[in-house]
């Protein structure tokens, strides 16, 4: 049984993903991909920082607390980072049981997740470099620790850098996790993203994004 009171280690994983995440793929060593992230990433925070004001208000109006969420998310080669988001629930978790939010979920305030504008903060991240446009989904630690014991080959996705986006993501596979099979779906499409990566494939997944993705059903 994994101890969900740790942090993300390396060595909490089967041995031959050391292998695999040492080696950096050319997702992580094109300058063109960076130079998308930093340009996009900045212009988007141009953007939308009269949005961003409005929400951070609201967000301090509808409830006590900080305007931001900030979780410990587990980024390349497995070292955490801290993660932004829009505090869209009363509760904070960031420790060894940290819940999927729900369809129903009183903690959530839908409408930013739905619309997905509670992730806009991560363009920080972006910025930052700890984090990319376009790239698997980083999870909270506690649940990085647990699928990563269960799925085969979970800890292959800590090759890049997370997404603010991903081939996951677009190809529906968002929201709450129902069983042990639907992550193991976002896992492939995580992997399939890393190995298969090419610059227009990003170009395709944040168009995709911008059209569809951002209103999926599935998220809340």
């Amino acid at each position: 049984m994994v101890d969900l009171g740790r942090d993300t280690n390396l060595k909490d994983f089967p041995a031959d993903t050391m292998t695999a995440i040492s080696s950096r793929l050319s997702v992580e060593s094109s300058r063109m991909k960076r130079l998308l992230d930093i340009v996009c990433a900045l212009l988007l925070f141009l953007f939308v920082l009269p949005l961003l004001l409005v929400v951070a208000l609201c967000v301090v109006v509808d409830s006590r607390g900080p305007v931001f969420f900030v979780q410990r998310r587990t980024g390349l080669g497995g070292a955490p980072i801290r993660v932004f988001k829009f505090r869209t629930m009363k509760v904070m978790e960031d420790g060894g049981a940290v819940r999927h939010a729900g369809k129903d979920d009183k903690r959530v305030g839908k409408f930013l997740r739905r619309s997905s504008i509670d992730e806009l903060p991560q363009l920080i991240n972006v910025l930052q470099g700890n984090m990319s446009l376009v790239g698997p989904r980083p999870h909270a630690l506690a649940h990085d620790q647990y699928y990563g014991a269960l799925v085969p080959h979970y800890a292959h996705r800590f090759r890049a850098r997370p997404g603010i986006t991903g081939l996951a993501q677009v190809n529906g596979l968002r929201g709450e996790i129902h069983s042990l099979d639907g992550m193991v779906d976002r896992v492939t499409q995580d992997n399939a993203y890393i190995d298969t990566w090419s610059f227009g494939m990003d170009l395709k997944i944040l168009i995709k994004t911008a059209l569809v993705a951002a209103f999926q059903s599935s998220a809340y």
